[in-house]
């Protein structure tokens, strides 16, 4: 693809894939399904490096999010896109603290020279998709990861500095090196933090984006899935790549058939 190479993934010291692939599989397409069997194939064959790769579940990181301290509910929480939207759900739905969940639709995106934008996934830029937040007592940001804390940040700034002293950021994974830029504009809780420098010491995935094309966005062209990209799965899965990603073409076909992206989740 155009551009590719700008995007160069060094292989990091411990990857981190959490497993959102296998309660959508199994829901799509049952549990006796070709799409499931796969699925566990997969995640067996890319834990071939165990003290290398680590599989995240997400029952664990919200066990480590809620032993770090309970809240009371928040007027009102923001939820980043629709996993971030479904991670307040879910807490929400242990804890009782999001009982007003407003989606902003943005996501990053590649700009093709090898860094990132953050952008709306509808035509209505992200200021004006806020709600009215004069009223809030407190908010919550929400977001499924943190890795750059680029999504974290930008959606941050878009609030009123007033409104940002009342705000509290979670997340449920993410690297722990970002998040003193996070916390440079309000508190944040965190489930898994994993210690490192992005990238050469530690990375994040989600394991949908290996096998689904909404991992890899960029502006007027369609996404891709990571297996796309197969530099960068050589870089994670060093000496078995090629399996990876003949695993990944055969999920992707039976999910994908039409080689349009899934609506994941």
């Amino acid at each position: 693809m155009p551009n590719a190479k700008a995007y160069a993934a060094p292989t990091p010291g411990v990857f981190y894939i959490h497993d959102d692939l296998s309660e959508y599989v199994q829901r799509k397409q049952g549990e006796d399904s070709l799409a499931l069997h796969l699925t566990q194939q997969l995640f067996t064959l890319v834990h071939r490096d165990p003290q290398r790769v680590v599989v995240l579940k997400l029952e664990d990181q919200m066990e480590q999010l809620l032993a770090r301290g309970d809240h009371p509910p928040f007027a009102l929480a923001i939820g980043i896109g629709h996993a971030g939207e479904r991670v307040a759900q879910q807490l929400h739905t242990r804890t009782g603290w999001f009982p007003a969940i407003h989606r902003v639709d943005v996501t990053r995106e590649e700009d093709g020279d090898g860094g990132y934008h953050v952008v709306s996934t509808t035509p209505i830029p992200l200021a004006q998709q806020l709600p009215a937040l004069d009223a809030a007592s407190s908010i919550a940001v929400v977001d499924d990861t943190v890795f750059s804390g680029l999504t974290m940040r930008t959606v941050l700034q878009a609030l009123p500095p007033e409104v940002r002293t009342r705000t509290h950021a979670f997340c449920m994974r993410g690297v722990a090196a970002s998040l003193p830029g996070i916390a440079a504009f309000c508190p944040v809780s965190i489930g898994f933090a994993a210690p490192g420098r992005l990238l050469d010491e530690v990375s994040f995935i989600n394991a949908s984006g290996m096998v689904l094309r909404v991992g890899i966005r960029h502006p007027n062209r369609p996404s891709q899935a990571f297996f796309e990209r197969p530099m960068w799965m050589h870089a994670w899965f060093p000496g078995y790549a090629e399996e990876v990603i003949a695993l990944c073409q055969r999920l992707n076909a039976i999910m994908e058939p039409d080689g349009q992206p899934a609506p994941f989740p």
